[in-house]
């Protein structure tokens, strides 16, 4: 009698698993699909969108008293920071490195379509159109290796600095993380962005001057706006949702 019962409960701790195969076998997404979008996905595509925003906003220089000049893209490029930040916090580096990856091949896919349409030609009733979006889309090649080299760079040793900072601090302190890991980051992305893009081009004093003022830049937008929404976004995350069961859906 003790055999059977022991049968019995081997039985029933296993008709979930049945269940579940057989569902599966039914419709594979069943499970998967219930209409909303994870929070992995939704940062991953505000991550994404920021990043090539940001390269769009670059066309445009920003000057001050011609003497510290910036693109428009410095502006809404550590957007892109805070929420690699949040990306790291939340779900690891492992997850942060692959969505930066992602930016990164999805910026190389908007160069190669958008230079495209330059190529194409167009009515002449439309050249005024057409020469604005030429001016705008025609990219120089060593602007184009020096932001990707810049973000790459950037992107990656943030997400492995923050990482390492969280494990030193055990958890704790995240205005160290997001800001400590930004003021090495920034270093990783501006001098070889502004040296790759504008070395020959501009006096030494100017690569110097708009070094230090891009960096400047980046990590006051950052500190001032980047971390209060770092940890707004860390705070809603962290109560809505569990990341494990996130990553596995």
């Amino acid at each position: 009698m003790e055999r059977v019962c022991k049968i019995q409960q081997a039985v029933v701790s296993l008709q979930p698993k049945f269940n579940i195969m057989n569902k599966v076998s039914e419709n594979p997404f069943k499970n998967r699909a219930d209409g909303h979008l994870s929070p992995l996905t939704i940062v991953t595509v505000l991550f994404v969108t920021s990043y090539i925003v940001s390269n769009l906003m670059a066309v445009k220089v920003i000057g001050f008293f011609d003497l510290f000049y910036f693109d428009a893209g410095t502006i809404t490029f550590p957007l892109a920071y805070m929420l690699g930040d949040v990306l790291t916090e939340i779900w690891g580096y492992r997850v942060a490195k692959k969505t930066i990856i992602l930016a990164f091949l999805c910026n190389i896919f908007v160069v190669i379509c958008t230079q495209i349409g330059v190529w194409l030609p167009s009515p002449d009733y439309l050249d005024a159109g057409a020469m604005a979006y030429n001016t705008v889309f025609s990219y120089v090649p060593r602007i184009v290796i020096a932001s990707l080299t810049g973000f790459l760079l950037g992107e990656l040793s943030n997400a492995w600095f923050m990482d390492k900072i969280k494990k030193k601090t055990k958890g704790r302190f995240l205005w160290v993380r997001t800001i400590g890991s930004s003021m090495i980051a920034y270093v990783f992305d501006t001098i070889p962005f502004v040296l790759i893009a504008f070395l020959g081009v501009l006096s030494t004093r100017d690569l110097l001057l708009m070094i230090a003022f891009q960096y400047i830049m980046k990590l006051g937008i950052e500190a001032l706006f980047g971390t209060p929404m770092a940890y707004a976004c860390i705070k809603l995350l962290r109560k809505h949702f569990s990341p494990c069961k996130d990553t596995q859906s």
